[in-house]
């Protein structure tokens, strides 16, 4: 069996372009993801699920509970990298990549801090799969996510990472180590459902 990373649904900032702050909901479009999302992963019947407890990865994981009726276990480590006082800026306002900041912004974390972090969600995610009957799914954030695959997945030489990662998209990697990367970044769920990118 697997574990399958979900990134969160669309939210109205991710559409324009917005560094998010952590309280931000997902949109109209995000909402019809997620349930598109959670009607294509509950035919796989998972047997738990751990999601980062921001609302818009809580929105995406309650669809998938709400089609499972397995409960939804929440843990602060798979949180968005925290970007602090950029929260709220427009992209095009900014002269830099926030995501390739080495530096914590002010009031948030660096990219070591974060990066730590990473490493401890997918600890936390493989030490629970390893403890469970079945698949476990994952919901987090893009940016999580990604960080958490490069560092720590093994990937096979047909497969590679993209740069970002799409809303709802799906990522599956073997539960057993070296947890090989069986896929990346599938969104066949969302072809009725109009989607667009962002990060963070």
């Amino acid at each position: 069996m697997t574990i399958l990373w979900l990134r969160h649904g669309e939210t109205a900032l991710n559409a324009a372009r917005i560094m998010q702050p952590a309280d931000t909901p997902l949109s109209a479009r995000g909402l019809a993801q997620a349930a598109a999302a959670a009607a294509r992963l509950a035919a796989l019947r998972p047997v738990a699920i751990l999601s980062s407890d921001m609302p818009r990865a809580r929105q995406t994981a309650a669809a998938l509970a709400a089609a499972t009726g397995l409960p939804v276990q929440e843990d602060e480590v798979l949180r968005e990298r925290n970007f602090g006082a950029l929260r709220g800026r427009p992209w095009d306002t900014l002269d830099f990549d926030p995501t390739e900041m080495l530096d914590a912004p002010e009031g948030g974390e660096s990219m070591a801090e974060f990066h730590a972090r990473a490493a401890q969600a997918w600890a936390r995610a493989t030490a629970l799969r390893s403890t469970l009957p079945g698949l476990l799914v994952v919901v987090s954030h893009g940016l999580l996510i990604h960080a958490a695959l490069q560092r720590h997945a093994h990937w096979p030489a047909h497969l590679s990472l993209p740069a970002r990662l799409a809303n709802t998209a799906v990522s599956e990697v073997t539960a057993e180590t070296p947890h090989t990367v069986l896929r990346v970044d599938c969104t066949l769920h969302l072809d009725d459902v109009s989607s667009t990118g962002g990060a963070a």
